[in-house]
């Protein structure tokens, strides 16, 4: 697989999502700086990471979802790439209009980091069949804004066409109907919240993502 990283001012989790696609793939990572018009050749994979892109000013995520890159990277997801947009990088989708909804303010209007229980609710996508049988995992939140929220419409469509992919067990921030990540009608683009990059290497003691990124590994 050959993966990259966009790398937005504010981005805090780029080099830990390097890190996880090296280590399970074997290959380093191409990092996009968000000004950079086009991605890597032949690439098969785009990370959109966590992180506080332009210190979230207007509202998390838009200003990054008009930066130069986002162009090629919504190019490249209509010609059937995958991309993964984790936590800010799940926020940037949804103001790009890759992924519908948004994310709001957490219900308790505080940031929230812990690990978190998820179901796995669909394990038959490029990003989550590694979990083979396993229905459940823990991977960690770190957010303030993480709050996904969408229409009825939109909401019962999405559920209806196997689109939701996480659920939280205990909804740690008042997301609808207990969301975590979600899929476009593709497959190809998924946005989470919790983040699998700090639960998928041993030495971290928390191997709960790492199946996100292996499924991607199989998917290429």
């Amino acid at each position: 697989m050959k993966s990259a990283v966009v790398v937005f001012p504010g981005s805090n989790c780029d080099r830990d999502a390097a890190r996880a696609l090296e280590r399970l793939s074997g290959k380093p990572a191409s990092m996009v700086w968000h000004k950079d018009t086009e991605l890597p050749d032949g690439v098969d994979l785009v990370v959109l990471p966590g992180g506080f892109s332009y210190g979230d000013y207007l509202r998390s995520g838009a200003m990054s979802a008009r930066a130069p890159i986002m162009r090629a990277v919504a190019a490249h997801a209509e010609r059937g790439g995958l991309v993964l947009g984790v936590c800010n990088g799940f926020q940037v989708l949804t103001e790009a209009r890759l992924l519908p909804g948004a994310l709001l303010r957490n219900a308790g209007l505080k940031f929230v980091c812990r690990d978190v229980p998820l179901a796995v609710t669909n394990g038959n996508t490029a990003f989550t069949r590694a979990f083979r049988e396993r229905r459940e995992t823990h991977i960690p939140i770190a957010h303030g804004d993480g709050r996904f929220s969408a229409d009825d419409e939109t909401l019962d469509r999405i559920e209806g066409e196997g689109r939701v992919v996480f659920r939280y067990l205990d909804n740690p921030n008042g997301s609808a109907r207990d969301i975590a990540g979600i899929i476009n009608d593709r497959g190809n683009v998924m946005g989470m919240m919790p983040h699998p990059e700090r639960s998928s290497d041993p030495a971290l003691g928390r191997l709960g993502g790492a199946p996100v990124f292996q499924s991607l590994m199989e998917a290429a």
